[in-house]
């Protein structure tokens, strides 16, 4: 028999990843208007944006008293996700 208090807790994270799919349909708006600037499939990955990107929210992890280990591995995760994308959507000019 599973406790009440984790099935509460599991649909109060259902809603929670359901505002998250909301965020992601949004950052990738974004994303497609930057990539629609983009001239050259070169200019796809900012190593220094990528830098600055994660060093911030290592230090928002931490002011915030969120493991950093979890925001770090989330956000390389997404960059890659969207590295890829941009690869997949570059349309040439």
């Amino acid at each position: 028999m599973i406790n009440k208090n984790i099935l509460r807790v599991r649909t109060q994270l259902d809603k929670l990843d359901n505002s998250f799919l909301k965020l992601i349909k949004k950052r990738t708006s974004l994303v497609n208007i930057v990539l629609k600037n983009k001239k050259f499939k070169k200019n796809i990955v900012d190593k220094k944006r990528i830098s600055k990107i994660l060093k911030t929210i290592h230090k928002k992890s931490k002011k915030s008293g969120i493991d950093t280990m979890i925001t770090k591995r989330i956000w390389t995760s997404m960059i890659k996700a969207y590295i890829d994308y941009e690869y997949r959507n570059f349309k040439k000019k």
